[in-house]
C-alpha cells in the first residue's frame, strides 16, 4: 500500500478560510491520506464550518483555546500517517502537492530526508499570488540551508514541508512557550534531525495573508517579546552546535540584528542580552534606525514613533491592497455564476 499522508489542520476562528483550506487539502491527488482538523476554542463558527467536512472522512476534533503549538502537538497525537502535512487554516495547497513530493520520498528511499517547495503570498486570489525564488528553494545539507536562512532574513512557509513520522518524531513536538515564530524553531529542530532537504519545484503551496492570520506579529506584548528571544536563543544554539565556524557565527549575528528593531527601544533589557550574545559571537550590533522617509520623525521624536508610524502605515497600505484584491475577487466569483 502507498504511504498514509496525514493533514493536520490547526484553526482558530477561521470561518472565512478554513472551508477552502479542507477543500485544498481533500482535493489532493495522493489517494492514501487522512485530514485532521483541531478547533482551538474557536469563539466564531470554525468548528460548525469544519465539521461539515466530516460526512467526507474528515476528522474534527475540538479542544479549549490554548495556542497553536498545542493544537499541532493535539493533531499530531492522532495522526496515523507515514508523512505529516502541516497546514494552517486559511493556506491552500496546490493539488498535486503531496504527491510531487511523496514521488520524491520514493525516490529517496530514506526517512530523514525533509521535503519543502516554493510558495507565494496572495490575498483573496490564489490566481494572483507571486512564487519568488531564494537561496533556499534548492536542495541543500541542513547546514547550509539554515545558514542562508539567516543570511538573507529568509522564510519558507510552514506548509510547504512534507515530514516523515520518523523524523517529526525525531524533531519533538511543538514547543507551547513559543508564541511567536514558533514554527520556525519548530522546523529548525526537523531540519537539524534530518539529513537533507530536497526541493520539489512541481509542488506548490499558497500562503493567505490576512491580519488575523498574522500569529507571528509581536507588537508591544511583553510575553511575545520574551517568547521571540527565546525562540532565537534556541535556535543559535541549535546551529553553533551543528557548527560553530566563522560563517555560522556572522549568520547568527546578522539573525540577531535583522530581529532586533523587534525589541528597541520597548525592551531594553533584551536590546542588552542581544547585544551581550553578538559579542560573545564575535560580532557587534548596532542600533535600529527609521527608514530614510520616516528619518525626520526619528530626529523629532524618537526611534519609537518612527517605528509605529511606519507600522500604522504598513497597515493602511495592507487594508487598502486587501479591499482591492477582495473587490476583484467578488466580481470575478460573480463573473464566474451561470447566468
Amino acid at each position: 500500500m502507498s504511504p498514509l499522508v496525514s493533514i493536520l489542520i490547526p484553526a482558530y476562528n477561521a470561518e472565512r478560510w478554513v472551508a477552502s483550506t479542507i477543500e485544498s487539502a481533500i482535493a489532493q491527488t495522493w489517494p492514501c491520506k487522512e485530514i485532521i482538523v483541531i478547533d482551538d476554542g474557536s469563539t466564531d463558527q470554525t468548528l460548525t464550518v469544519a465539521g461539515k467536512f466530516e460526512r467526507k472522512g474528515v476528522h474534527v476534533v475540538t479542544q479549549p483555546n490554548q495556542g497553536a503549538a498545542v493544537a499541532r502537538n493535539t493533531a499530531f497525537s492522532l495522526a496515523r500517517g507515514d508523512y505529516i502535512q502541516w497546514l494552517d487554516a486559511d493556506d491552500l495547497l496546490s493539488p498535486d502537492k503531496i504527491a510531487k513530493q511523496m514521488e520524491a520520498a520514493e525516490q529517496s528511499q530514506s526517512k530523514r530526508t525533509l521535503f519543502s517547495c516554493g510558495w507565494g503570498y496572495f490575498m483573496y486570489r490564489p490566481s494572483k499570488a507571486k512564487f519568488v525564488p531564494t537561496p533556499i528553494w534548492s536542495d541543500l545539507d541542513p547546514t547550509e540551508w539554515l545558514t542562508r536562512k539567516w543570511e538573507g532574513n529568509l522564510h519558507m512557509q510552514t506548509a510547504t514541508w512534507l515530514v516523515s513520522r520518523e523524523l517529526t518524531e525525531a524533531a519533538g513536538p511543538w514547543d507551547t512557550r513559543l508564541l511567536g515564530d514558533d514554527d520556525g524553531e519548530y522546523f529548525f529542530r526537523v531540519i537539524n534531525a534530518s539529513n537533507g532537504i530536497r526541493f520539489v519545484p512541481q509542488s506548490r503551496v499558497y500562503y493567505r495573508i490576512t491580519p488575523d492570520s498574522r500569529l507571528s506579529y509581536i507588537g508591544g506584548s511583553e510575553k511575545k517579546m520574551d517568547a521571540q528571544f527565546l525562540g532565537m536563543t534556541l535556535q543559535i544554539g541549535y546551529l553553533r552546535a551543528r557548527e560553530d565556524s566563522d560563517r555560522v557565527r556572522a549568520a547568527c549575528v546578522t539573525y540577531l540584528q535583522d530581529w532586533l528593531s523587534t525589541f528597541y527601544p520597548n525592551r531594553p533589557d533584551l536590546v542588552q542580552e542581544a547585544q551581550q550574545l553578538a559579542d560573545s559571537l564575535g560580532g557587534q550590533l548596532s542600533l535600529p534606525r527609521a527608514q530614510w522617509k520616516y528619518g525626520w520623525i526619528e530626529k523629532l521624536f524618537g526611534f519609537g514613533a518612527a517605528k509605529h508610524t511606519q507600522m500604522y502605515y504598513n497597515q493602511a497600505k495592507s487594508f487598502a491592497l486587501r479591499a482591492w484584491d477582495r473587490m476583484m475577487y467578488e466580481l470575478e466569483r460573480k463573473r464566474s455564476l451561470p447566468t
